[in-house]
């Protein structure tokens, strides 16, 4: 007779383990961490992983007859700028017929603004963004990690994030200070320094906030508006204050890479953008945060072979051959990054898995047509994050037949366990053929 398995796993409590260390850095979850003995519901909390949210939009659109495939479901041929992906391809999806709703704005670009809000004409006279996915999930999640979300961009362009009042979050372009904001851990000295204008922005904070409060009830309805919307911009700057005033003292995670040394050739997007991909992977890896934004356009001249005209200029062709044969150089170059970038996700062990399951990557662009600066028919990508991929879905017909891209922040937010009914223009109408594994 066979004996008697006995239990002898012990189990290793990670949050004791934190606290037993002195120090909060990301620890790996480990077997060890699950109960000898857990019910279903325990081995599922006990290996959660945290869920992430990768945004990174290419202002300067795709040229989308090389981007969408032919076919759809999962026998779909990879088109021209999806063959670097293809060692992925059971890791994304490819979406067709998708856009938001009457993005016409002040010009060509500006549905930039509101490729993560769907808000309506942006830039026209009396627009106000209202908040970015990122950042609703952040307010819903309230993630405890040192940066809440993290705003980046490759360039000049501001970033994709908006708060509650449509206020956008300022970028970080450069990855020297990024790194530095991650990884480099500050003197005594410094970290006073730090806690005393932490501590002297939320004095001034109380004063002014005190002072409104006796002004406002002399005010007009518009003006109480005004004065309740600076209230909520207030509170969000507060607890973000609060946040850094908590993380000022605590160690910063040791990684292995070397602080980088900042392209100077503003040209060199190539390089730029993998110097990005490499932090962005370190920020989820050290859980420096959950949430990222990522402006990727450029409207410079790219250090890539083969192309000698401006980049802005490439992307309004106007069917140029020659134009186009350089455009597709360098959006073949950014869909090369862009797998590089999966592969660096998906090399991270976590848990049962790896970085990139559970990560929800989207990439794109608020334009489908950069040329005629058309916001119809986008182009997009969803990597990670534990849906259903290796497969182009047809969400909608073409033009004003797009379905809403919105719809599709909805089920990413259910997703993240947000139970979302409505997000921006979104009708509740799901996208259909974008499942869960």
């Amino acid at each position: 007779m066979n004996a008697p398995h006995i239990a002898t796993k012990a189990r290793l409590d990670r949050r004791a383990f934190l606290r037993s260390t002195g120090l909060l850095l990301t620890l790996p979850w480990l077997e060890a961490m699950v109960p000898s003995f857990a019910n279903a519901a325990e081995s599922r909390a006990a290996t959660t992983q945290p869920r992430r949210l990768l945004a990174m939009n290419y202002s300067l659109g795709f040229h989308v007859p090389l981007l969408v495939p032919k076919g759809e479901g999962a026998g779909y041929t990879a088109s021209y700028y999806l063959e670097p992906l293809q060692a992925h391809r059971k890791d994304f999806t490819v979406f067709s017929g998708i856009s938001h709703e009457e993005q016409n704005g002040a010009d060509g670009h500006t549905s930039e603004l509101t490729w993560l809000t769907s808000a309506k004409h942006p830039g026209l006279p009396g627009f106000r963004n209202t908040i970015s996915i990122d950042q609703l999930l952040v307010q819903k999640l309230n993630p405890d990690t040192r940066f809440t979300s993290l705003a980046l961009s490759a360039g000049s362009n501001g970033s994709l994030s908006w708060t509650m009042n449509g206020v956008n979050i300022p970028a970080e372009s450069t990855p020297s200070r990024l790194f530095q904001l991650l990884f480099v851990n500050g003197n005594p000295a410094e970290i006073q320094r730090q806690l005393t204008e932490l501590r002297r922005g939320r004095s001034i904070l109380d004063t002014i906030g005190s002072e409104a409060k006796k002004m406002n009830a002399d005010l007009g309805p518009r003006d109480k508006e005004k004065v309740d919307q600076y209230f909520t911009s207030v509170r969000e700057l507060e607890a973000r204050l609060l946040s850094s005033s908590a993380w000022a003292t605590r160690p910063k995670p040791k990684v292995e890479m070397k602080p980088p040394t900042d392209i100077t050739d503003r040209n060199d997007i190539i390089a730029k953008t993998r110097l990005m991909h490499d932090l962005i992977t370190l920020s989820f890896q050290t859980d420096s945060t959950r949430f990222i934004t990522y402006s990727a356009g450029g409207g410079n001249n790219p250090k890539i072979e083969g192309v000698t005209h401006e980049w802005h200029n490439l992307s309004h062709h106007g069917q140029d051959e020659a134009k186009i044969e350089e455009l597709r150089i360098i959006e073949r170059a950014e869909f090369a990054e862009i797998g590089r970038l999966l592969g660096l996700l998906k090399g991270v062990r976590e848990g049962r898995g790896t970085l990139l399951d559970n990560t929800i990557v989207m990439a794109g662009s608020n334009l489908g047509n950069a040329s005629a600066h058309s916001t119809r028919d986008i182009p997009l990508i969803v990597a990670g994050g534990g849906f259903r991929h290796g497969q182009h879905v047809v969400a909608g017909g073409k033009g004003n037949d797009n379905a809403r891209f919105a719809n599709l922040f909805v089920q990413i937010a259910h997703r993240m366990d947000v139970g979302l009914e409505k997000f921006g223009s979104s009708n509740g109408q799901s996208i259909k053929g974008f499942e869960l594994a």
